[in-house]
């Protein structure tokens, strides 16, 4: 007797279906796995039988092989066990061999045939339903599943249950998904003191999907201009949101039955190691770079990171996806973010304070900045400094714009450049821009062409920053309200490319 069942085993957030093959014949009573399974694939066999047992199914004397197809794909994890169970059910005709034959499934299973939550529920809805399969996943994955309308979601407590679906004796309902959790609250802009400069860089970066750096003392208000950036973003749009859920799903940080509704904002400490920052470990797992993809990177005191964890960023900046590269595995990730980072100008701080400084002013400064690579830095579309505010301005000055004003711009440029773009697939910021679509898109006018290109030979900016300062600009032309790039938009761009660490 052979049975098939379709599984999932997760590479990025492209599931590849993996076959499993159930095959009974005469010889010596044994239950074999084959196909390259990991140690927690291996041990499904043992957790399988004792559910089998648990529900007074007994296992023939005969051999039995589990085959894992494709098999030179490595298979990790416990979410094998239910597709293994199905298979193995089907091969006994115990279940309609049909009704699994037309299914995904996953999920982990207890010695007691009850099922345990796994990772990757949403993304394994999405494969299920592109291949037109009913997915049966344990409960406490339903709520997250079921957000994938394409799909039936049957969610089920216990093997026992599935098996009743299976059998007409007690169908499942559909899963329905979950509840939305309440949106955490945003940070207010008004909050900042002073700053007028950086809150205006912040904006600009925001409505462009522009990378900034900002670099001053201790206690300027960097971090706080950072946990503000979330707020002025625009929403996610649906398929944001389930681009960027998947991701979380994979990595198990999505909150039960939910899928983002904010634009994810990671800020890993600078003792992250290279995995931990672009993928990798066991099963090659997103890192911190994925899981801001559709929203905001944020790296604090940047040169504190090791160099060779930084030099890594410089790929993904510019392509939006990073591949992670493993001896049993190769895998894709996007990561399309918005990269804001912010560092003190020397060890101290206080470099630029005669007063404050310490003795080996400036050279500290320069061997503290050493680890930021000019490459890197020439990745950043807006470099400015971000001075000390006054004591005056702490307790004197009124607050300024909200959030709320400020998002509203943002998010009436944003609406120009989905319009503008519409139909072109690759593009949906101003930061996307690039070859032809930057020609048509983001060209000066006379005036402003000649002052670009005259800052240019003075400045020496590379290739890649006159392209970069010409999509600043015309974002800060979507946020005036102009169709055309002035020289008063090229000047306001050229400013934030003056700062050179």
């Amino acid at each position: 007797m052979l049975a098939r069942h379709t599984t999932v085993a997760f590479e990025g957030t492209e599931a590849t279906p993996v076959e499993v093959q159930c095959a009974v014949a005469a010889g010596m009573p044994a239950l074999t796995l084959v196909g390259l399974p990991d140690k927690a694939v291996s041990e499904a066999k043992e957790r399988v039988k004792a559910a089998l047992s648990e529900l007074s199914i007994a296992l023939p004397s005969k051999r039995i092989t589990i085959n894992l197809s494709p098999a030179d794909l490595p298979k990790e994890g416990a979410h094998f066990d239910l597709p293994i169970a199905l298979a193995l059910l089907a091969a006994l005709e115990i279940v309609p061999a049909e009704a699994v034959a037309k299914a995904v499934s996953l999920g982990e299973m207890s010695l007691d045939g009850s099922l345990v939550p796994v990772t990757g529920a949403l993304p394994a809805a999405v494969t299920a339903g592109a291949h037109d399969a009913t997915l049966f996943c344990p409960a406490a994955c339903g709520p997250e599943a079921a957000w994938v309308d394409a799909a039936t979601v049957h969610a089920a407590p216990s093997l026992a249950a599935i098996i009743d679906h299976l059998t007409g004796a007690r169908p499942l309902e559909p899963a329905k998904a979950g509840r939305l959790p309440a949106p955490d609250a945003t940070k207010c802009l008004s909050e900042v003191r002073g700053q007028a400069r950086a809150k205006r860089a912040l904006e600009i970066a925001a409505a462009g999907r522009h990378h900034l750096f900002l670099m001053g003392p201790p206690g300027a208000g960097k971090s706080m201009l950072a946990e503000r950036l979330p707020g002025l973003l625009p929403p996610l749009s649906a398929a944001e949101s389930l681009d960027t859920s998947m991701i979380h799903s994979l990595a198990g940080t999505l909150e039960a039955g939910g899928i983002l509704q904010r634009r994810p904002f990671m800020d890993p400490h600078h003792t992250a190691s290279q995995a931990a920052l672009v993928g990798g470990g066991k099963g090659a797992k997103p890192g911190q770079i994925s899981l801001a993809h559709n929203g905001v990177l944020f790296l604090d005191e940047l040169p504190e990171f090791p160099r060779q964890v930084l030099e890594v960023l410089r790929q993904p900046i510019e392509t939006g996806e990073v591949h992670v590269a493993r001896a049993n595995a190769h895998v894709r990730y996007p990561c399309r973010f918005l990269l804001l980072a912010a560092a003190n100008p020397c060890r101290c701080g206080h470099l630029n304070d005669a007063d404050r400084a310490c003795g080996q002013a400036p050279l500290c400064g320069a061997k503290y900045l050493d680890r930021l690579s000019g490459p890197l830095l020439d990745r950043f579309d807006l470099r400015l400094e971000v001075p000390a505010v006054p004591v005056a301005d702490l307790a004197d000055r009124p607050a300024g714009e909200t959030s709320e004003v400020v998002a509203a711009r943002i998010a009436a440029a944003r609406a120009v450049q989905s319009e503008r773009y519409a139909g072109e697939d690759a593009l949906v910021t101003n930061a996307d821009l690039s070859g032809a679509a930057l020609d048509a898109h983001a060209m000066p006018d006379a005036e402003g062409r000649k002052m670009l290109e005259a800052a240019a030979d003075r400045l020496r900016l590379s290739a890649r920053a006159y392209h970069r300062t010409r999509k600043v600009a015309r974002t800060i032309a979507d946020l005036a309200g102009v169709d055309g790039i002035g020289a008063p938009h090229v000047a306001e761009a050229l400013g934030y490319r003056l700062v050179d660490p």
